[in-house]
């Protein structure tokens, strides 16, 4: 197993932040939790709900994941592939998959 180092940990709560800033205005927050070589965003609206996005899987590189959309319908989470359909992308295009989901907006795919 690689080793998720705790720069990269910071640098992708930062990226995910910056990009729900740019693109999410229904999200006051995104809240990131690490666990072993996986982080799960989690969605925080301006009332205070919370709402799990997805599970992001470190490769050894701070550009490239592998994610895992949540799945509501039974409280887990789903490997998943990118828009592009590739099984690796950035966290942001990660980010915006979720999003579009579970904000409702498609376009973000």
């Amino acid at each position: 197993m690689v080793k998720y180092p705790d720069s990269t940990k910071s640098s992708l709560e930062q990226r995910l932040s910056a990009r729900a800033r740019e693109r999410w205005p229904e999200l006051a927050r995104v809240s990131v939790r690490h666990r072993a070589n996986f982080s799960y965003a989690d969605g925080v609206l301006p009332d205070g709900t919370t709402i799990k996005l997805c599970r992001l899987r470190y490769l050894g590189s701070a550009h490239d994941w592998r994610f895992a959309i949540y799945r509501a319908s039974h409280d887990d989470y789903d490997e998943s592939v990118f828009p592009t359909g590739l099984p690796i992308g950035t966290c942001e295009d990660a980010l915006d998959t979720a999003c579009g989901l579970y904000l409702g907006d498609p376009t973000a795919w």
